[in-house]
């Protein structure tokens, strides 16, 4: 963020002010420079030719040291367009392979290499088992539905009241962890211990508002057949 700020002030500072600057310095040079005794000799007492002068440089040399500014910070909208269209062609890359009936996706790049699943077999499934207030995890594998592990063995426990958090680079398994721990990818391996999916809550990274009332905001996920009309559970 830091460097992104001091990047911006620099662009700014170049397209607003440095333009002028260099165009005023080089109408300063036939005045001040070197060779100022011969434009005074040419233009004499004659104001009006200085001022003719001035005025049609300073339109143009201004203009010039505009455009080539913005040639010079052009680079942050190359590097959107390049963003936009690695998105795209990933998309078509997607969509191609499901035509075909391709589904496996390397999901981890750079760094971080995937490394295939071939010693998790189906025989080798987790224990999962539900408690009150901590949640646990030893030697859990971090395995997509892919095969791709991304992590071989993780240990964790959390206790109720504990302020915890992931971190790490993209691609590492924060998200891949939750959804392990949500039910939503399975668990290959190691125990995992946590409480009832109706204890727990998950916020999106993304605020989401389902369509109904203030109620249907407030007991989301739940339907109102699950929980009714309970406004104790609710409060």
């Amino acid at each position: 963020m830091n460097k992104k700020l001091y990047m911006g002030v620099f662009d700014s500072m170049l397209v607003k002010y440095g333009a002028f600057m260099v165009g005023y310095g080089v109408l300063a040079l036939p005045v001040f420079g070197s060779n100022a005794d011969q434009y005074n000799k040419k233009v004499g007492d004659n104001t009006g030719a200085l001022t003719r002068d001035y005025i049609r440089n300073s339109s143009l040399l201004i203009n010039l040291a505009k455009a080539i500014g913005k040639l010079l910070i052009s680079y942050q909208q190359v590097q959107n367009l390049a963003g936009y269209t690695t998105l795209i062609y990933e998309m078509k890359e997607v969509l191609d392979d499901l035509v075909q009936g391709k589904f496996v996706r390397t999901q981890v790049v750079g760094e971080i290499k995937t490394q295939r699943a071939s010693s998790f077999t189906e025989a080798d499934k987790g224990v999962h088992e539900e408690t009150e207030d901590y949640i646990l995890l030893d030697k859990v594998p971090v395995i997509t539905p892919n095969g791709d592990v991304l992590t071989q063995e993780l240990s964790l426990e959390i206790h109720r009241g504990m302020s915890t958090v992931i971190s790490g680079p993209n691609g590492c398994g924060k998200s891949s962890l939750f959804r392990i721990l949500s039910g939503l990818w399975p668990l290959s391996g190691g125990v995992l211990k946590r409480p009832h999916m109706d204890k727990l809550f998950y916020i999106p990274q993304r605020p989401y508002l389902p369509p109904g009332t203030l109620r249907d905001q407030i007991i989301y996920p739940h339907s109102k057949e699950r929980i009714a009309h309970d406004d104790d559970y609710i409060r």
